[in-house]
């Protein structure tokens, strides 16, 4: 089960990671229901072994390429994300004082936490893209504008994927011109 769940993600990803076009230095946001992914309802059956398999998972893929994981906690935590210190400190971003468990923040906020070198949580980031595994509601994470990610595989285990990747917004209507802010 665990090798099928870590090749569909990392074909998710690597999908996602081609569209949104990402560089180093940029953030991704991860955000995802463990519950939703074994087949329970999202916050009741959390699972540490799968949240430490899809948080490594991503991590591995994304420091090949210099880019930063945020972990996105529940509700309970209003969706606080877990990330490293340096990234906290080099996006001047405020640190909140809590620690993930499984009941409040879940699985992958907590394997997030076990497994960074120097792990924080911030209240806010402004990601340029993102994968929610099991509609746990990423958006807010995401700087505008949010155009939607519809990877080839739609699910993970029993969990709904989608993701999100970001672009800058256009503005000044029919006269303006435009060029990539890239």
């Amino acid at each position: 089960m665990f090798s099928e769940l870590e090749t569909q993600l990392t074909q998710i990803v690597e999908e996602i990671l081609v569209q949104a076009q990402l560089a180093a230095g940029d953030i991704f946001v991860l955000g995802c229901s463990t519950s939703e992914v074994v087949g329970g309802s999202i916050g009741k059956h959390s699972n540490a072994e799968i949240g430490v398999r899809i948080v490594k998972t991503i991590k591995h893929l994304l420091d090949e390429r210099g880019i930063y994981l945020a972990v996105q906690g529940c509700e309970h935590l209003n969706r606080a994300l877990v990330v490293e210190k340096k990234v906290a400190q080099m996006y001047r971003l405020e640190c909140v004082n809590v620690v993930p468990t499984l009941q409040a923040g879940g699985a992958c906020s907590v394997a997030a936490f076990q497994l960074f070198e120097t792990p924080v949580e911030v209240e806010f980031i402004c990601a340029q893209a993102g994968i929610d595994i099991g509609d746990t509601a990423i958006g807010m994470h995401i700087q505008h504008v949010q155009v939607p990610v519809r990877p080839t595989v739609r699910t993970l285990g029993h969990a709904h994927v989608t993701a999100l990747r970001s672009r800058p917004k256009y503005i000044g209507g029919p006269r303006a011109s435009y060029t990539s802010c890239d």
